[in-house]
Formats: structure tokens, sequence, C-alpha cells
């Protein structure tokens, strides 16, 4: 079949099952946008216009990790393709699997300077799972079909695929059949027998265990296992911020996210764990705290599918490299109901925490708690996908909203603030009837407000939520605790636009909620109105995310808690665990 490089490319991307992709065109990509109109106009792809490139590589992302499917976004040379380097971070950094194609000038013309020349290649390189420049159009079926295959396995992650203009332009002899050639790439999905018999022996002698869940463990959909395994040896389960939904947060034995932001209950509990088994989890440092306290008395299980994270930072007594789903498959079979249950006092010592230092949302008179508005979403919307920005309206929603298997999509290795917004519109395209409520901040959402532009072309029904205290919030809060209140530039009252009229200029529904009176009927119209909703929530405008692990300090030195409604707590802790709670519970 005689066509072009640009037509190879898009019928090699449909190949692989791709119906939606998000871009903005350019110059160097035209070849490749001539054949994706042409693909719309057979039905076979949709097209979404974004309004910044910075909005395609999000909206991909959030389309990702709502489907568990691979995200596609494309763009032009030059600062098209550098736009785009924000959102590909943050996709390496939280393992998500991605396609992203920009174009390129001409190759005769590559490393002259010529306009909107860059080396996407080189300046993608730390931050891919992989990267190819095309060559030669007859290696576009390969390139395209190893690129998904890369992306989607093992680690997930971005893949950059890079296309000079003359390439998509050059007529050649197109044969779709792709035939991939990876000999060097072998994701290890079998956890080794011999570990995941030290694995079962260490468990089965536990006293007090502790389940700790990551996004991997998402990725793995292994979250029936980790049901499964949490009930049969009666564990409690902790997630961090990407393995939100990874166990039911309703169940007893949910501790919720640990870490910096967790709660209490479950900071308390991975210092006082004797087993710590980690499921898909890399032991980041808004999770561990001062790391050479982090679970002091346990000792560590380690599955994960890379065996880079596995040991890196904090060395495990069994280390397993695996699928987590078959790892923890494998476990499941060689153990049963029958088993010895020792874990009776530790569970009756995490419910006295969790009695002691419960999350709560405060509840003023005359003015809404930030808290109250992103609960009561949560308790209205129980079933909906939730997208957040970054900062303290993200660690509330983290601790309030309760959420299922890839329900939480949220920026959380890189902390990429305006990531909220376009993260929604993807999970909304591709999840038309489901509902999608992105939870911002009033400085997030100025970051990529112009995706205002994009929900209201494609008529995308996400409602976007904005928590406005009128600051760079967490900013502030850092500036308040740690630098005298020297409040150095986080202020955003000056210059804030009017958002409601912003969104009707726009075309979109916009709404304004002041009175605490009025947020459980405001919250209703919102959820039922059919259509894109952007709602400016005003909220107390110094309220603080507690409770917060200050920098340096171990998980049991939280701040910002409530004194204990019983003083005894310490002195029914277990024997191996009073020393190290001791300051914190008194």
């Amino acid at each position: 079949m005689l066509t072009t490089g640009a037509f190879a490319l898009i019928d090699s991307v449909r190949r692989q099952g791709v119906k939606h992709i998000f871009g903005y065109p350019g110059g160097a990509i035209l070849p490749v946008y001539d054949e994706i109109y042409q693909a719309e106009a057979r039905g076979e792809i949709k097209h979404y216009l974004v309004r910044h490139e910075q909005g395609a590589v999000h909206a991909a992302d959030g389309y990702a990790r709502a489907t568990g499917e691979v995200g596609v976004c494309v763009a032009t040379s030059g600062p098209g393709a550098t736009n785009l380097v924000t959102g590909i971070a943050t996709a390496q950094m939280d393992s998500i699997p991605m396609v992203i194609i920009t174009g390129q000038v001409p190759s005769y013309a590559i490393g002259t300077d010529a306009f909107q020349e860059t080396d996407i290649w080189g300046i993608t390189l730390p931050i891919v799972k992989h990267s190819y420049v095309i060559r030669r159009p007859e290696d576009i079926a390969r390139i395209v079909a190893e690129a998904f295959h890369i992306a989607g396995t093992g680690r997930p992650g971005p893949v950059l695929v890079d296309i000079p203009k003359d390439i998509g332009q050059k007529q050649f002899e197109y044969n779709p059949e792709a035939k991939i050639d990876l000999p060097g790439y072998l994701p290890k999905a079998k956890g080794h027998l011999h570990q995941i018999a030290a694995a079962i022996a260490l468990i089965r002698e536990a006293k007090r265990p502790l389940l700790y869940a990551g996004g991997g463990a998402l990725i793995a959909e292994a979250h029936p296992e980790i049901a499964e395994l949490a009930k049969r040896f009666q564990m409690p389960v902790t997630t961090t911020l990407m393995g939100k939904g990874a166990f039911d947060e309703n169940e007893h034995l949910s501790l919720g996210m640990l870490g910096m932001h967790g709660t209490a209950y479950a900071n308390f509990a991975v210092q006082g764990c004797d087993l710590l088994i980690a499921v898909g989890a890399r032991f980041d440092d808004r999770v561990t705290g001062r790391l050479d306290k982090f679970a002091p008395e346990a000792k560590v299980i380690h599955i994960d599918i890379d065996a880079a994270e596995v040991g890196k930072n904090r060395k495990p007594e069994v280390p397993i490299v695996g699928d987590v789903k078959e790892v923890l498959q494998a476990i499941l079979e060689a153990t049963s109901y029958e088993e010895t249950i020792q874990t009776k006092d530790w569970l009756a010592q995490i419910d006295q925490w969790r009695s002691d230092y419960p999350l709560e949302v405060p509840a003023y008179d005359n003015v809404l708690s930030p808290q109250q508005v992103i609960y009561e979403f949560g308790k209205q919307a129980p079933n909906a996908y939730f997208t957040t920005d970054v900062g303290q309206h993200q660690m509330w929603a983290a601790q309030l909203i309760k959420t299922g298997p890839r329900k939480w999509i949220s920026s959380a290795g890189l902390g990429t603030m305006g990531y909220g917004m376009p993260a929604a519109m993807g999970a909304k395209v591709a999840l038309p009837n489901d509902e999608v409520i992105c939870i911002s901040g009033d400085a997030s959402i100025q970051m990529n407000i112009q995706e205002l532009g994009t929900l209201a072309q494609y008529g995308i029904k996400v409602k976007v939520i904005v928590v406005n205290n009128g600051w760079q919030g967490m900013v502030r809060q850092w500036q308040e605790s740690f630098y005298d209140e020297r409040y150095s530039s986080s202020n955003m009252e000056a210059g804030m636009p009017d958002f409601v009229k912003l969104a009707e200029a726009f075309g979109i529904k916009g709404v304004k909620v002041i009175e605490p009176s009025d947020l459980q009927s405001a919250v209703a119209e919102i959820l039922a109105y059919d259509g894109p909703v952007f709602a400016d929530f005003r909220v107390k405008r110094n309220e603080n995310c507690y409770p917060m692990v200050p920098p340096g300090a171990s998980n049991a030195e939280m701040v910002g808690l409530q004194t204990p409604k019983r003083s005894q707590s310490v002195a029914e802790a277990p024997a191996e665990i009073k020393v190290e709670l001791a300051k914190a519970l008194v």
C-alpha cells in the first residue's frame, strides 16, 4: 500500500485501539494533522483541540489513569514540544502509560537551528521511559507498536515518538503488520518462589503487620488481592497518595493515607508495626518522613515490578521483584483462612488511635471551611472520579474523599499545579457516563485556566470546584510554620479574576458560594447540572492542613493533632512502641 508516513503513523496508532487524541497543531506536525482530519471524517479517531499543549499531555494522563489504557497526545516542534515537558515529567514520576507524538523540523534541517527546532528527544531523555526519532517511514508501524508496548507494560511510563516533517510527507510502501523487536525488554512478572515463601513466613509470625499500598498496586489491578490478604490475616491497610483506591476506604481495616498529611492513626501504625508489606510503593520522602526513623521496629517485605525501586530507599528483609497482582496471588494460593490470627491487640490499639485522633471537618458560623466543601462533594458524589490540583485542597481531598480503584487522579510525585482540570477533561472523555469532579485551588486553577475553552468547545461535562482562600495555600502554611509568617509572593488576592464572569465568558455555567448555609443545596445543584460547571467556593482564608509531619521529623512527630480523648493511650500501647510514640501521644 503506497501512502505517506503521516498516514502510517495515524493508522498505526488507530490499530493500537486508540479512539481519542489530545493535541494542538503547528507547522512541523501538519502532515500528521491532515491525516487526523481524515481519520476523524472516517469516524476512526476523535481529536480534542486543547488551548495549550500542557493541557493535552495532562488530559492524556487523566485519560490513562481513569482507564488503565495508554493516553495519547500530539504537539508540534519547538515550543509545542517543550510545552509538554512538565506533563511528561508528571507522567514519568507517577508511572502513567502515555505515547507523546511530536513534530520535528525536516530531517535534513535537524541540527541547523531551523525555525522551531528543539532537540525534544534530548530534552526529555531523563523523564521518559523510552523515546524514538523516526528516521525512515518504513519503521513507523514497528516503532508505534513498540512505543505502546513499552508504555503500557512492566512499570508503565511515557514514551516519546518524534517525527520529522519530511518523514510524514514521504510516500512509501506501507505494511501495517508490525513485529515488536525488543530483546532487552523483558519485564519480570512472577516473583521468586523462595522469596514468596520467606514473605509468607514473616506474615505468619507477625503480631503487628501493616500493608502499605502504592500506585503500583492500582496499576497491577491488585485491589482484589489486597482486600483478600488484609481480611485473611486481619492486617490494617494504609495507602500512599498514588495508592488511594487500592483498598476500600470504607472498610474498617483501612487507615487511609499515611505520610506528611496522612491520618494520625496511619502514621502511628507505621511507626509501631513489626512487619511492613510494601506493595507497589517506593518509600517516597513524603511518605516516610525521616527515613532512618520510618517503621523502626518493622521487618520489610517489598513487592514491586521495578527492580530499581526495591531496596532503593529502605532495605527490605524480603525483596520480591514481580507483578504485584501475581505475587499476591501466589501468597494467597499458599495460605488459607485457617491461619492463626495474632493481630487482635494490634487492631485494638489502632482503634484507640483512630478514636483519639480522628480526621475532623471543622464548621464555622460565618464562613465555609475548605474541608466542608470537599467533604460535601465526596458525600454527595460517592461514585465520582475525582481529579485534583496540588496544595492544601489536594491533601484535604486525599484525607476526606473515599474513592475506588482509578477514581482518584492526582499529580503525586511531581506535584504539578494546573494538572487537575485538563486531567478531568481526559477522564471525562474516556468515561462520558461517569461523574468527573476536579477539586482545585484559586492558585492552581489559574495555571491552565485556558482549558475552559476546551470544556466549552466540546461540552465536556466536568465539574470544576475552586476551593478559594486567596492564597497559594500550602506555601502560605509553610511560610507561617517555618518562615516566621513572612508571606513572600503567596497572596493571590490582588489580580484574582471574577471566576464566575470568567466562566461565563467561555460560555460555561459559573457559580459562587459564600454562605455555609448554602453548601448542601449548591453542591446538589452543581452535580445535577447537565453540562460543565465552574464553581468558586469562598472559604476560610487561614485554615491549615493537619496533621502534618514537619520536614526532618519522623511520622510519629506530627503537628496539629488535637489533645487525645484519653491520656492512657501510651500506657496501653504495645511495649515495643511506647518509647517511639510517647512524645507524640501525650
